[in-house]
């Protein structure tokens, strides 16, 4: 472990964790975080801070923050009670089963690029429903900082004119090429980036609250440019999209209670999967950077993502089988199948669960997503992860409105017993059905110890977000690092298919020799989601952000 931290040291530089004592906001751009911490300073609570940061985020972090997406938003109160808002993009009525099934009978790009890869947007009214249920502040004090933001612009970062610079496919729609580039040339750092549009769209929800998009002058905007570019969303999808509440999903590992993300996400029964397969194994003995720890963490992995394939959608039209998932006798057998010397390959790794239960799910959820952490003074903490999907979305502004749209439909099924672009089989389970909720790897985690909040973290990330997230997890829980640490630490991913096991940089060279001599094909990766945490130690709030990247972590 000394080893791989001072590797740390070299390449990231030594970075303590921000502490704080009476509230904190972890996120991805920093002005939106700034925007959370001061909700807090002025007697907001959690949720009220988490729902400004949501639509800062949508104005300042545009690659992935949104009022065009959706996602999922975890809450636990100070007094122990927990909530779950699936605010998760919906098929619209008029999608069918095999819409990006082209003429030759294989999947279309149709589910990326263009107006009938949106699904319909749920970000809007899962701040709502959370406002509703938890905000104590004025809704739309809330969303007033994003439309100063939006309506006066702000300075485009480093970061974010790279990332327009990289994403030509904003070129490509003649409404995000007006307001992604300026003049026709590529924003710079320190240039003003002002969305006028977006600031009127806006201040129909501050004014209206959720009615002011899924009803009136944007909900008709928004379904005359759809029925004019050939997409799929009309008015009466809008007018009926749900919110809904589910049971948080729970689990214990050691001495600490997990809350964590239930189906149609798949990440919370991966987490609560893999670490239940973990606990007993001996495997951290090594050390996080030892061949022993990588090993049976990617074997975990590997019988994961397996189960994944065939067991996980939207439980609204499948019975997902979360228990018996999670059964202890199915754990021990899928622990007593990992051989302590050897990588298994993958091609002898199957669905564990009896065939009756087979379904088969695919899942291909893009990388561009945005995750926030807030605790506040007394205790209320959130986990939000919202969405576009991939970066930008499908790129395309909706005329007038000033936002992106998802190309969300491209995380159903397009063709099952069609390889994804993971290669990956995907089966009925995510085949596309009308108001159905794809499958998502999206994996916002509560952990309390002895009753008391402890840790709130999450991240963006595409399949890599729940390896990710449970990583970040093992190095507070089981390495007793702080959360900078644990996040700035290298990962890896194991994705039962393809067959290869993927390291960030920074592993030592005699893990990665053992790693091979056990059967393991590596191959380097320069992502492993990007993980944001809280962690409360002696009464005081540590967070941390990836050093890698820009984020923020805010506190007072």
């Amino acid at each position: 472990m000394c080893l791989l931290a001072c590797v740390l040291s070299v390449v990231l530089g030594a970075k303590n964790p921000v502490t704080a004592k009476h509230g904190m906001v972890v996120a991805q751009e920093p002005l939106a975080a700034d925007i959370g911490l001061d909700v807090l300073k002025h007697g907001g609570n959690a949720v009220d801070a988490a729902i400004a940061v949501g639509f800062a985020l949508a104005v300042t972090h545009p690659v992935a923050g949104n009022i065009g997406g959706g996602g999922f938003m975890l809450v636990r109160e100070a007094d122990g009670r927990t909530d779950f808002l699936d605010f998760r993009e919906a098929a619209p009525e008029r999608a069918t089963r095999d819409m990006y099934v082209g003429v030759n009978g294989e999947p279309t790009r149709d589910s990326i690029f263009g107006w009938r890869s949106s699904g319909v947007p749920g970000s809007v009214m899962g701040f709502e429903a959370a406002h509703k249920n938890f905000g104590t502040k004025p809704w739309a004090r809330l969303v007033a900082p994003a439309i100063q933001l939006a309506r006066n612009g702000f300075p485009v970062t480093q970061p974010l004119a790279e990332s327009l610079q990289r994403t030509h496919s904003l070129e490509t729609d003649p409404e995000s090429k007006r307001i992604f580039l300026k003049n026709g040339t590529y924003y710079k750092p320190g240039d003003l980036l002002k969305q006028p549009e977006l600031a009127s769209t806006l201040d129909r929800v501050a004014e209206h609250g959720a009615s002011g998009f899924y009803e009136g002058e944007t909900a008709k905007t928004l379904a005359r440019e759809m029925a004019a570019h050939g997409g799929l969303i009309t008015e009466q999808d809008l007018n009926s999209y749900k919110v809904i509440g589910r049971a948080s999903l729970i689990g214990d590992y050691k001495a600490f209670h997990l809350i964590t993300a239930p189906p149609p996400s798949a990440g919370g029964v991966g987490l609560l999967q893999m670490m239940d397969v973990l606990e007993g194994t001996g495997y951290a003995s090594g050390g996080p950077d030892s061949a022993k720890a990588v090993h049976y963490e990617a074997e975990a992995m590997r019988r994961f993502y397996a189960d994944r394939s065939e067991y996980l959608g939207d439980p609204g039209f499948y019975n997902v089988p979360v228990r018996q998932l999670l059964d202890p006798k199915y754990i021990a057998s899928r622990r007593s199948s990992i051989d302590p010397t050897r990588a298994t390959p993958s091609a002898l790794v199957a669905p564990g669960l009896p065939k009756s239960l087979d379904a088969g799910v695919s899942w291909k959820e893009n990388q561009e997503t945005t995750h926030y952490n807030v605790v506040d003074e007394k205790g209320n903490a959130v986990a939000v992860t919202y969405t576009l999907n991939n970066s930008y979305g499908n790129a395309i502004t909706v005329p007038g409105l000033g936002f992106l749209l998802n190309d969300e439909m491209d995380d159903f099924v397009a063709k099952p017993g069609a390889p994804n672009m993971f290669g990956l089989v995907g089966g009925d389970a995510n085949a596309i059905q009308p108001g159905k909720r794809p499958l998502s790897s999206m994996t916002p985690t509560i952990i309390t110890r002895d009753g008391k909040l402890f840790m709130v973290v999450g991240a963006p990330g595409g399949s890599r977000i729940t390896t990710g997230v449970m990583e970040v997890i093992l190095n507070v829980l089981d390495f007793h690092m702080n959360p900078q640490d644990a996040v700035d630490l290298p990962r890896f991913h194991e994705q039962w298919k393809p067959d290869f096991l993927y390291l960030q940089e920074g592993f030592p060279e005699t893990a990665k020799e053992a790693l091979k001599q056990m059967g393991y094909e590596l191959r380097p990766i320069d992502s492993v989601a990007r993980v944001e945490a809280i962690v409360v130690d002696g009464g005081m709030l540590q967070g941390g952000t990836e050093s890698r990247y820009q984020g923020k972590v805010a506190g007072y």
